[in-house]
């Protein structure tokens, strides 16, 4: 009998693990997706919640950072490849996003390399590559 069962829990755990890893993938997209339309809606006030606690609390966006943001509109969000495993519950992504300067209405695109970190405890995923840079060119 006992041969049988360790193979069964085996199955058991694998199944239960799998699940796991279905629920945050799942979470993942459901997080990116939320996040990129706030940033296309140029809710950058919004956007910080994503960002990880430990990085707002470590580097918190100035006054001036934040004043910067609402001088641009947001056209273009483009998640390219999407995202990409990098090492146990962390994700890059790269992503272009296309401003206009509500002053000059100079259109540019930055690059915003994004970094990822899943927390199992809460069961959610954290930037910790902060806001994108938009004084990059």
């Amino acid at each position: 009998m006992r041969r049988f069962l360790l193979p069964l829990l085996a199955l058991a755990f694998a199944l239960c693990a799998g699940c796991a890893t279905d629920q945050r993938n799942q979470s993942l997209i459901t997080t990116l997706n939320a996040y990129a339309g706030t940033l296309r809606w140029g809710d950058f006030q919004s956007a910080l919640q994503f960002v990880d606690p430990k990085v707002r609390e470590a580097h918190p966006p100035s006054a001036l950072d934040m004043a910067r943001y609402q001088q641009v509109r947001v056209t273009g969000y483009d998640e390219g490849a999407g995202p990409v495993p990098d090492g146990e519950n962390r994700v890059r992504q790269v992503v272009q996003i296309s401003l206009v300067n509500l002053n000059t209405q100079a259109e540019r695109t930055i690059v915003d390399r994004q970094s990822w970190r899943y927390d199992p405890e809460k069961k959610r995923w954290w930037l910790t590559s902060g806001l994108p840079d938009i004084t990059r060119e």
